[in-house]
């Protein structure tokens, strides 16, 4: 099953609890929430705070993604927090499989993020140990970016990775997901959308969730 994962980090902050309502309406199962440090990435955007005022806000699961340095110090808080699903980034965290193994002791699912230019070898070792795997179609840091267009091929490798070694790893992809090529997305393995602009800069959010999911069932 296809789930659409709307990021807040394109969502009206003064407004939050009232859009969050409205994708969840539409049919969103999974709320986004980017973590970013201004070291790791580029930019800063929420910490624990917001994630512990998220988690009382709605009931649907908060998928937490550290785009952070020193990941390992934080994921446990942010399942304290009320994250469902924390994800690290294998290129911030040498101890990967530590982290993941202390996530899913605090109860909350744990991935691993790779970026655009990350092969995915670098899976190798740490693939078993992960619920899911945030596959970046855009480089992480900004909202708004371009699809990159090789993601597509990637989500279809990873796909034969997990099924060769018959795991039930799930894959999300994150950035530049739209209704044009949602289809293709998911028809190459993809299973949890995160949609930012699709969704939040749009007029109607709610309508825009339901439009997304539609167009992923007519192109798959």
């Amino acid at each position: 099953m296809v789930e659409i994962a709307p990021s807040i980090l394109s969502a009206d902050f003064a407004r939050l609890g009232e859009q969050l309502a409205a994708v969840e309406r539409g049919g969103a199962t999974i709320i986004h929430v980017d973590v970013m440090d201004g070291h790791f990435v580029p930019n800063i955007t929420v910490g624990l705070p917001v994630v512990r005022s998220l988690s009382r806000a709605t009931q649907l699961p908060l998928d937490t993604h550290l785009m952070i340095s020193e990941p390992g110090r934080y994921a446990e808080l942010f399942v304290e927090a009320g994250a469902r699903m924390v994800s690290v980034h294998i290129e911030a965290d040498p101890h990967i499989h530590r982290t993941l193994a202390a996530i899913r002791k605090k109860g909350a699912q744990a991935g691993i993020v790779i970026n655009p230019a990350t092969p995915l070898g670098a899976l190798d070792e740490a693939l078993q140990f992960a619920d899911y795997v945030l596959l970046m179609s855009v480089n992480p840091g900004f909202g708004g970016q371009e699809f990159i267009e090789t993601s597509v091929e990637k989500v279809r490798r990873l796909r034969r990775m997990i099924d060769e070694r018959k795991l039930s790893t799930r894959i999300e992809i994150d950035g530049g997901v739209d209704k044009d090529n949602i289809g293709k997305i998911a028809s190459a393995g993809a299973e949890i959308m995160v949609a930012g602009t699709a969704v939040f800069g749009q007029s109607d959010p709610e309508r825009a969730v339901r439009e997304l999911l539609k167009a992923t069932m007519q192109l798959a």
